[in-house]
Formats: C-alpha cells, structure tokens, sequence
C-alpha cells in the first residue's frame, strides 16, 4: 500500500505540471515580459508615494488643546509641536532648529500656527523634516491640531517630506519659528 502523502504530492505535481503547459500554449513570451516590466515600473514607483506616520504615536499625544509646556522640548506637549507628526530631533541628535548630523533639511515644509502660553501670542511654526538617516525612533509624537484632510497634500502633516530630497529616508522632524501669525 503506498503512502497517502506520496500520492497526494504526485498528484499535486502532475496537476502543477497541467496546468504549467495550458498557460505555455495559451501565453506568449512577450506578454509575461510586457508584464514583468510593468510590475518592475510600477515597484519603482512605489518610494515616491506620500508615507503616512500617522499612526505612529497616539498614546503620546497631548489632550486636544493642552500645548502648556514651555522649556521640555523633548516632550509632546512642547507649545511649538502642535501640529507635529513624526520624531522629535531633540531626542535624535539634534535640536529644535536643526537636523542631527549626518541628516540634511527637507527641501519641502510644512507650517503650523501655535499658541507660546508664556506670552499668548500665536506663532508660525515651520516643520522640516531630516533627511538621509534611518529613522530614530524616539520621542514620537503624533499632533494633528487644525491638520487638514490628507488629499490637500500642503495642509497636512502625516506625510513624508524627504520625498523631494534625494536621500528621501524620514529620520526625524525639527520646528522652527518664522514669525508672529496676524492675529484674526
């Protein structure tokens, strides 16, 4: 009596087989080229798509509103990081200005008003992504106050703006002043 596994697997190989020369006879060579190619382009294409972080980091996001803390800039609640999504760069190497070392700014920004608590007044935030390095990983904060939906893609802030530079790997994100917002 022969093993039931032996004739399970001769039968699957002679079903593979079948089915193997119905696709040779039917399918030409330059079509499952034609194909390859197409899946080959479309891979390629797929790093220039927009990278969504915002899922990174909800337990560490501040209560809607509560952007208190003025001098922990390694913290989520940090006044300047309302609208931040992404890695804090304090806790990357960096500062709140400047990328780490070895990590270069994002040609591409997003800009976020906030509100200083020391002196009440709303401030333009500017945040730059660095570029280059592996991601860091810590301090991940996930701060979406007054983002826009994420098909107007300058109004919101879950993307990955290292798409434009030529080093497009996300490492963490800085938040620099521009200036005072016009009171409304």
């Amino acid at each position: 009596m022969k093993n039931p596994l032996e004739q399970l697997a001769k039968w699957f190989d002679r079903a593979a087989e079948r089915q193997a020369r119905h696709t040779a006879q039917r399918v030409s060579r330059r079509s499952v080229i034609s194909t390859l190619g197409q899946a080959m382009v479309c891979a390629l294409a797929v790093p220039l798509l927009p990278f969504d972080r915002s899922g990174e980091a909800y337990g560490a996001e501040p209560k809607k509103g509560e952007f208190k803390n003025t001098t922990d800039d390694e913290a989520c609640d940090y006044w300047r990081y309302c609208a931040l999504s992404g890695t804090l760069c304090t806790c990357c190497g960096g500062s709140v200005t400047s990328c780490p070392p070895g990590a270069e700014v994002s040609k591409v920004t997003w800009v976020g008003t906030c509100q200083n608590p020391t002196d009440g007044k709303h401030y333009l935030v500017s945040y730059n992504d660095c570029c280059g390095k592996v991601a860091c990983g810590q301090c991940p904060c996930s701060n979406h106050q007054r983002e826009r939906p994420g098909y107007k893609m300058g109004l919101h802030n879950g993307i990955n703006w290292c798409m434009a530079n030529d080093r497009n790997a996300y490492h963490c994100t800085v938040a620099a002043l521009v200036g005072i917002a016009d009171t409304p």
